[in-house]
């Protein structure tokens, strides 16, 4: 039987990765004194700051989801928002507008109610979510340090 403690030696477990992601959005958090400085400021074209799943912006019970077009201070938004939906819970029946899944496998796991597949499959997808949006808070932690100056 696994102790807890040998979860905590797992460098890929969902927990470490969700706890790696709510530390980047905390220091970025605690170093982004002033977010309004965010606003108006492309993001960087560059790889780590994309997420290609998603493409526009919808607030439901204080939610905010990543608009591909807007600027540094929504993504800021946006990892906080996610950190505290993580950290709290999402409320039961939040159904976000133009959030429609059509993954083939996703519906073939669905149909045969082959659960433990469908577990596998959500448990990558989550992980690979969570590492992007890492990435995007410490890029934006980063950028903002360059942005007011005091890069270290």
């Amino acid at each position: 039987m696994m102790q807890i403690s040998d979860s905590y030696n797992q460098k890929n477990s969902l927990f470490n990765a969700m706890n790696r992601f709510i530390g980047a959005v905390n220091n970025m958090d605690q170093t982004v004194m002033v977010p309004n400085l965010l606003r108006d400021v492309p993001l960087d074209d560059s790889e780590e700051l994309k997420v290609p799943e998603a493409s526009t912006t919808h607030s439901t019970n204080g939610s905010v989801y990543f608009q591909q077009d807007g600027d540094m201070y929504t993504s800021y938004i946006l990892l906080k928002s996610i950190r505290n939906d993580i950290e709290w819970g999402v409320l039961q029946g939040d159904e976000r507008p133009g959030e429609k899944v059509e993954v083939k496998e996703v519906k073939q796991a669905e149909a045969e109610d082959d659960l433990e597949k469908q577990f596998h499959f959500h448990l990558n997808g989550l992980h690979g979510v969570l590492s992007k949006l890492t990435l995007k808070a410490n890029t934006l932690t980063n950028r903002y340090k360059e942005e007011i100056g005091c890069r270290n």
